[in-house]
């Protein structure tokens, strides 16, 4: 027989639902990671938008002594600059977001509706700025390591030896690998089937895989082909002291929320649409050539049978 015709001597939990306060959640957006490589990038405040890296002209000899007792002539010379630097302008990440004032007005316990609005869409513009920063085809690192610092696994799978490898093209002061979760963990499996398993070092209170001493640090943004399983390892120098690799914002924007990041309100049109304009400016530098590599072809499908130990 169905409930409804069965006779009530109490109140039902659908009806007494109706004066219940619902305890919720602010809205939850599973494309938000950690974005690691934002935290760990030296960062540059620009006064116009523009940088201009200054090189030295490597190719002129500059002429000393050492150890010289007599008097003879000392070498004269001097240090050349390139006359042509390069020079990187911020690119600018923009969105409008659109609030219907009845919404606003209405609906805004206990989580206000544009604050949540606008929460939502900066995260998505910082997950952009972090795929920007790697993949950009004018500025992003993945797009800006030289050829001289290129470098194909040996096997495949990224084994320690193609990680020693990375690090002979970045050994200056190396700051941190980056590479996709699932590079990672192939590199974790190479390194246990070998009986060599990576020590971890913990970081903004997470614990990281490191090789040498250099964490390896995750990111969904460096990608793998879904075709054949490949992608690559990423090694940074990070820094303008140490003459690595730096990221590029433009400080004091009207609207500032964070640095590069403003919000701005455009007013309120006939239809009663709140208008927002948010605008991220970044950009990167790598100061030297050697202050990237990148290790390709690493194979995230390798997988090994491990025999129990006796």
């Amino acid at each position: 027989m169905a409930e409804e015709n069965i006779a009530r001597q109490a109140l039902g939990e659908q009806a007494a639902f109706q004066l219940a306060n619902v305890t919720k959640t602010a809205p939850q957006y599973g494309a938000i990671t950690p974005r690691w490589l934002v935290r760990l990038l030296d960062w540059k405040p620009l006064e116009a938008g523009t940088f201009r890296r200054n090189r030295v002209d490597e190719t002129k000899p500059i002429e000393v002594t050492c150890g010289q007792t007599d008097e003879s002539e000392l070498p004269e010379t001097y240090v050349q600059y390139e006359e042509h630097p390069k020079e990187h302008r911020l690119s600018a990440i923009n969105a409008v977001l659109n609030v219907h004032t009845r919404i606003s007005d209405l609906f805004s316990k206990p989580y206000e509706q544009t604050a949540e609005q606008l929460r939502l869409l900066i995260e998505h513009m910082k997950e952009r700025q972090e795929s920007e920063l790697l993949n950009n085809p004018d500025y992003g690192f993945l797009n800006s390591v030289p050829t001289t610092q290129r470098i194909q696994t040996g096997t495949g799978a990224p084994t320690p030896d193609d990680l020693d490898e990375l690090l002979t093209r970045v050994w200056k002061e190396p700051s941190f690998f980056l590479a996709h979760p699932r590079a990672i963990a192939a590199f974790g499996r190479e390194c246990t089937f070998r009986g060599v398993p990576p020590p971890t070092v913990t970081l903004f209170g997470n614990p990281f895989l490191t090789w040498r001493g250099v964490p390896l640090v995750p990111t969904d943004k460096i990608h793998v082909k879904s075709a054949d399983n490949k992608t690559k390892i990423l090694l940074l120098r990070s820094g303008e002291r140490k003459q690595g690799c730096i990221g590029l914002f433009q400080p004091g924007l009207a609207g500032e929320v964070s640095p590069g990041l403003s919000v701005r309100f455009m007013g309120i049109n006939t239809k009663a649409l709140a208008s927002y304009l948010v605008s991220l400016y970044c950009s990167t530098s790598v100061l030297t050539d050697d202050a990237i590599g990148v290790l390709e072809g690493v194979d995230v499908g390798t997988y090994h049978e491990y025999k129990p130990s006796r």
